[in-house]
């Protein structure tokens, strides 16, 4: 039988011959079908996929883009980070207050720590009871939070808290806000801060802006046991506890145990002075127990605001987002500084009608389109 073989010279002309056909194919189809230079996907399919972890949402797409450092084809791969949310941006852009703020918003929160439902424990025998939020606490547990002063001159003093159990602002996050604050100059030497904190529960970010240079804060808080307990704080940071009594730092303070709206319209019927005005004021309230319209209808307008008057308002994500420029009904504006989300919480900053004393506190457009 005879066997025919293929020279070396014969089997390398196959080979080439294979290769120009592939490159031929490849060209025709990338021609007419749209095939991206870098692999063999469809273009419109490869604008969705994804690397990395889809949980996390930290998606990196590829798309083609005009580049004149790659190839003479100008083919040439950007990444680009997929947004972590793509909850609508509030419709109005004219300061109004838009619709997702005029209903009572639906906020669960994950359970953590000593807020679980009734008769749940976590983890073994070993844990202590658990409690449900707003529920009586043990008397012998004073500080269920482990709540203390961050900064300043009453740092590391421990906090009592209610006779209920409260969220208040996370460490971190007060942390963070009070670090903004310090950056726009409110705690400087000479600077005179009052501040006004709403929602108070336990007072402690009263206090920490009392312990690191206000000279003076109100807190407003509708509950008596609460009220009570700030009464007591205010006595263990060693700052006065009314105008004229002075603590170590010269400080002075002022409890209004009264709602929050009616003290922003009407200060004085609650007992605040004629004409008093606040540096700061801080809005932490129970998400799903006001209407974030009203409250923002009755700060914006409120005659405790005056000109630089920095409002902190705490919001959670469910809600959307908050409007960049907020109106007054005198025309004046109060302009969006600072929107920044600490996990399924968002923390935004205004200035009232700013005059550029507080260099720091720009505007920042960008910052109030999702969270």
């Amino acid at each position: 039988m005879q066997v025919y073989t293929t020279s070396n010279n014969t089997r390398w002309w196959l080979q080439l011959s294979m290769a120009s056909m592939c490159a031929v194919a490849c060209f025709l189809s990338n021609k007419n079908h749209k095939v991206s230079a870098y692999s063999f996907v469809p273009q419109r399919q490869q604008q969705h996929t994804s690397v990395g972890n889809m949980q996390a949402q930290q998606r990196l797409i590829f798309t083609r883009t005009t580049n004149p450092h790659v190839g003479s084809g100008g083919g040439g791969m950007t990444m680009k980070k997929r947004p972590l949310s793509t909850r609508p941006v509030p419709s109005s852009t004219d300061g109004e207050i838009p619709q997702n703020l005029k209903r009572k918003v639906v906020a669960k929160r994950q359970l953590r720590g000593d807020i679980v439902p009734k008769g749940k424990r976590k983890g073994g025998t070993s844990q202590p009871t658990l409690r449900p939020q707003g529920k009586t606490r043990l008397g012998a547990n004073n500080n269920p939070s482990n709540l203390k002063i961050l900064g300043g001159t009453a740092r590391g003093r421990h906090l009592s808290s209610p006779d209920v159990y409260l969220r208040p602002m996370m460490g971190k996050v007060r942390e963070a806000v009070y670090s903004t604050f310090t950056s726009f100059g409110l705690y400087d030497e000479g600077v005179r801060t009052k501040h006004l904190d709403i929602f108070s529960g336990s007072g402690s970010v009263g206090l920490e802006s009392l312990s690191r240079g206000a000279v003076h804060c109100t807190f407003v808080d509708l509950s008596r046991d609460c009220c009570d307990t700030i009464e007591r704080n205010v006595v263990k940071c060693d700052f006065g506890e009314e105008e004229g009594g002075g603590g170590r730092n010269g400080v002075v303070t002022r409890v209004v145990c009264d709602d929050a709206l009616r003290v922003l319209r009407d200060p004085v019927g609650v007992g605040i002075p004629d004409v008093t005005t606040y540096n700061i004021i801080t809005l932490c309230p129970p998400y799903e127990e006001i209407t974030y319209a009203d409250l923002l209808d009755a700060a914006v307008n409120s005659p405790l605001l005056t000109e630089d008057t920095i409002i902190l308002v705490e919001y959670p994500t469910e809600l959307g987002c908050l409007p960049h420029v907020l109106n007054q009904e005198n025309g004046g504006k109060l302009i969006g500084i600072r929107n920044r989300r600490y996990g399924r919480t968002v923390i935004a900053m205004y200035i009232a009608n700013p005059t550029g004393r507080l260099e720091k506190a720009e505007s920042r457009p960008e910052e109030f389109i999702t969270v």
